[in-house]
This record gives structure tokens, sequence and C-alpha cells, in this order.
């Protein structure tokens, strides 16, 4: 136990990039606080001690008996509430909170925010987008990669918050104009006991909310009732009622709708694929929610390319077309990308594998068997720790072989796709048993179609 006599209420558990602001908000704010840490030598750590000299800071394992010390408990997203020690001090009436619950009892403004297994970032960056096109300041943050208390120091008419269920397990106070959820696939299930309990982490983002947006193509997104108070859904088919979005054709043109009203015609979106079109409906409903004017938000989807590493068209070579998917850390990811991409290649070859997260790779096999039969997937190099796996489920659908490297897995599919045929690194897996991180994956994945001859 540590020797400290702490006269602090407020204890920020994690010194990573969330802890630091959550650190330099609180001593803005003049609230007396400690800081502890489950590494013995986080990094950073010197310069933080020189920093804040008279700060106590506990290393190592978290000890119960010194976390009941405070009332508040400020947890950092990657690490679980369900560690025993934080669950110790919440049933002894310690307050559990993340840093985006304080941001949300601070901010002012209107909050849109977004959830989901995939396309989170993109749908989030592409709100930011739509709202500055239509002449209002925006900040957007969260799992983004801004930490969302820096958003604090702007001066915005919007907020845009992209919200892992590690963030909406330890928000109460959110109370969005607009909730999200676009989708719901199996992730985290080394850090959740079972998808019940992950779907039940991401429906939290309708707590209080003015307006629930759900995918009606996938029931778990659909909000319980009572939750907020209208809700809109969309869709890749026709709208079903006045204020829902889809497609339907105005004018012998393929139209993004919301009910009778053509909105965007399709061919004005830059993002890939059917996802790609499901993307941009989701964030129109959620900005025509927020009462934003339909001119700006179709000049901010036509401005929109989309982001690096998801789904993202980076070459062609010889007649076939290059993908970089490697931010698809999960099967329905994967799914998604396939569906939006097979009917615009005449065959796909994939990469997939990783380091699997728990996933059942089952899911992944019977969701590509459909593609598979159909011919529209034609083999998959296998890379990394859970290449094994996959191969066990896939084989019977497709030809699979693992590859060593990302490299080799390249140089081999670059020989057997022929003209019209279409690359996808989509994984499925997270990268960290060959990679730093998703981004390098991309990195390396792109450098090697670069190297390829035409």
């Amino acid at each position: 136990m540590p020797a400290f006599s702490s006269s602090a209420s407020y204890l920020v558990i994690g010194l990573g990039q969330t802890g630091l602001t959550v650190v330099d908000y609180l001593q803005r704010q003049g609230v007396a606080f400690a800081v502890a840490d489950t590494r013995l030598a986080p990094p950073g750590l010197a310069a933080f001690q020189a920093q804040y000299a008279d700060i106590e800071v506990s290393l190592g394992p978290l000890d119960a008996a010194y976390l009941k010390r405070f009332t508040h408990l400020v947890v950092s997203p990657g690490l679980s509430i369900q560690t025993p020690a934080i669950v110790a001090a919440q049933e002894a009436g310690v307050e559990v909170l993340g840093d985006i619950e304080l941001f949300c009892q601070a901010a002012q403004q209107p909050i849109i925010a977004i959830t989901g297994s995939n396309g989170k970032t993109t749908v989030t960056s592409l709100i930011g987008t739509m709202i500055d096109a239509c002449g209002y300041r925006v900040g957007v943050g969260g799992n983004i990669g801004v930490p969302a208390l820096t958003l604090l120091e702007q001066n915005v008419d919007f907020y845009v918050l992209e919200l892992s269920s590690f963030q909406l397990e330890t928000l109460s106070s959110l109370r969005a104009k607009a909730a999200l959820l676009l989708n719901i696939s199996e992730d985290h299930l080394d850090r959740y006991p079972d998808m019940a309990a992950y779907i039940q982490a991401k429906q939290r983002i309708f707590d209080g909310c003015e307006v629930a947006v759900y995918n009606r193509e996938d029931s778990a997104t659909q909000p319980s009732q009572g939750v907020a108070q209208s809700c809109i859904s969309f869709g890749l088919d026709a709208p079903p009622s006045a204020q829902d979005l889809g497609l339907g054709w105005h004018q012998g043109q393929l139209w993004l709708m919301q009910g009778a009203l053509a909105c965007v015609a399709a061919d004005h979106i830059q993002l890939a694929g059917s996802h790609g079109r499901s993307n941009v409906l989701a964030a129109l409903a959620c900005c025509l929610a927020a009462g934003l004017p339909l001119a700006g938000l179709q000049q901010g989807i036509r401005q929109f390319t989309g982001l690096a590493h998801r789904c993202q068209k980076i070459a062609e070579r010889a007649g076939v077309h290059y993908y970089n998917d490697s931010k698809a850390t999960n099967i329905g990811a994967v799914l998604a990308a396939v569906q939006g991409l097979q009917d615009e290649a005449a065959a796909l070859w994939l990469i997939l594998g990783g380091e699997g997260k728990g996933q059942d790779f089952r899911l992944l096999s019977q969701g590509l068997a459909k593609a598979c039969a159909q011919g529209k997937i034609a083999g998959a190099a296998l890379i990394g720790r859970d290449a094994p796996l996959i191969q066990a489920a896939l084989e019977q659908h497709c030809r699979c072989w693992i590859s060593s490297t990302l490299e080799q897995a390249v140089e081999s599919l670059s020989c057997l796709a022929q003209p019209g045929d279409a690359v996808v690194l989509s994984p499925a897996c997270a990268s960290f048993d060959q990679f730093t991180g998703y981004q390098q994956r991309g990195e390396v994945f792109v450098q090697c179609v670069q190297q390829l001859s035409n």
C-alpha cells in the first residue's frame, strides 16, 4: 500500500495522454488530486514529476484500501473498471468516472455523439466537416485522438465526440443533441464477458439524448423505449418514414433521401462502397437532427474524401486496385468492406490476420461464405499470430494460405490477382503482434504496393 495520506478528493488513474489532460484540467479547476498508474515506470513519469512536483504518485498494482481514500476515481479508458480494486472502491461509494464525464459536466454547447464497432472515426470526421461547411465553429475529439477536455479551451458552436465503449462505461451526463450508434459486431471480447455486456456499454450513448440515430439494418443498435425524445433510423433501403434516411431514385439518379426529400446524389460521395454511403447517411441523419442547413451539409459531403487506413484506395498496379483498410480490426469491419467493395471489382483478394482479440473466426467464415461461393472473394493471404485460427475457419470456403510477413502477402497476391480485381488489406485483427499499430501496418502495406511494378 502506498505510504501516502492524501487529502485529495480525486485520483487520476493512468498517466497516458488522456490522464495527462485530466491532470491539466483538474489543476486549472483548482481541484486537489493525486495520480496512480498500474505501471512501475510509465513513459513520461520524470517529466510529469518535474512539472507537478507536489502531486502524489502511486505506481504499480492498484490497492483497494488506497483507492477508498478518495471520493472520485478518474479512470483512463485503457484500464477496465472491472479491475478488482476499482470495483471494491466503487462498492464502498467512491465515484468512478472518466475524462468524457468531466467534459460533459462542463460543456455548454450541443454535443453530437458517435459510437459503433466500425466506421465511427470516419463518421465523426465527416460530421465535423459538414458542420464546418455550414459556417459553424466545431470541436471534434474524444476517441478520435483529440482528448475531449482540450476542446473546452476552444470557442465553438458544436462539439462532435467519437466515443468508445470503454469511455461510455464511465459516462452519465452526456445528454447529446444527437446520439448515433452505427453498428454492432464482435469486438473487445478480451475485455467484456460476452456480447450482451458489450452492446449494453454501446447503448449508453442514448441515455438522455434528444434524438437517437440508429441503423435499422442492425437490430442491436436500436435504442430501448424512453431513452430519447425521438428516434431516426438510417439504412441502404428506402426510408420507411418521413424522418428516416435511406436510398431512393430521383430524376433517374440514386440519391440519399430523408423520407421523400432528395438530399444528396449518391455520385457526389467520395467514400468507397455501399458502407461509405451508409456512413454518409448516418452523418446526415445526425446533422439534420441537430437542425443544420441542408445546403451546407451537401457541400461538406462533397468535400469529404475519407480517412487514411479506412477502405482507402491507394493505387492501381497492372489493372489491379489496392485498398488500405488497416483500421478494420474486427470481423464486422471486414464484412462491411467486402460488402461495400465486392461489386466494384471482378474479385477480391484479402489480407487477414494479426491479434484476434478473442473473436470467433467462425463468424468471419460464415459472413464470407456467400461471397466466396459467388466468386467475389478469390483468396486470402493470412499474416500474424492468429493466422492459423483464421485459416482453420476459412479454408472450407476459399483458397487461403499463411504468409510470414505483410510484404510476402502483398507479393503473392500481386502475382495472383488479375486486371479488374482488388487486393484489400482488411485484417479483422489488431496489429500489435507485428506492428506498433494499425497506422504502421497500413503504411507498410502502402510501401509494399508502391514498390510493385506496373
